[in-house]
């Protein structure tokens, strides 16, 4: 794993030093994931702004709240695709085949969303648009991820709870079953996830945390 680390270091920081394209290339992904399709759809819909509702998250589940199930759905779908179209395209594009790289620029997605530039960096928790990344980078690991959402969704209906305990899975088995450069990645961005939802889980010890509704 050590070595893992090092060689995901050339990638990210002394190849993007020396090679403009490279930089460009991680700068063009974080623009892609910085988009806040919550926070336009609200306002384009005639819901005001977003982060005066609810949680005052940018993601799926806080549009949920203004009541229209179809713009969560829409919002739900255009986080995913954001983090899904990019990388899934990357190799007919670049003419590359290189997970490692694919998947620095799905963290670099995922840091857009949370940290957006548009939106004074303060952004969603990621989790839709991990998903994304996640079927771009190996489609079983993505399908373990909702599976395992629905399940602890559906047996204790907290969306945090489930977005957690499912990174924890999708650590465990990219440790098991994956080459160790992409899973470091992926350990990466499932623990920025995880930090994320703190409040959450302050939440969930203290039993105030709103369940979902079905």
């Amino acid at each position: 794993m050590l070595d893992a680390i090092n060689v995901a270091y050339q990638w990210i920081f002394v190849s993007s030093s020396t090679d403009f394209s490279i930089l460009i290339t991680y700068i063009g992904a974080y623009l892609i994931g910085s988009i806040p399709f919550a926070f336009i759809l609200t306002k384009l819909f005639g819901f005001g702004d977003i982060r005066k509702i609810g949680s005052g998250n940018i993601g799926a589940t806080n549009v949920l709240r203004t009541g229209n199930k179809v713009l969560a759905l829409i919002v739900l779908l255009l986080d995913i695709s954001k983090g899904f179209f990019p990388l899934f395209f990357f190799p007919y594009i670049f003419q590359s085949n290189d997970f490692l790289f694919i998947s620095i620029l799905g963290l670099f997605i995922i840091l857009g969303h949370i940290f957006p530039i548009w939106l004074k960096f303060k952004g969603g928790k990621g989790v839709a648009t991990f998903i994304g990344v996640l079927f771009a980078i190996n489609v079983i690991i993505g399908l373990i991820f909702i599976v395992c959402w629905f399940i602890v969704a559906m047996l204790a209906r907290y969306s945090s709870l489930s977005s957690i305990l499912s990174c924890v899975l999708v650590i465990f088995y990219s440790l098991f079953f994956l080459n160790h450069l992409i899973s470091l990645i992926i350990i990466i961005i499932s623990c920025i996830i995880i930090a994320k939802h703190f409040s959450n889980i302050v939440r969930l010890f203290n039993k105030t945390e709103n369940k979902i509704r079905f």
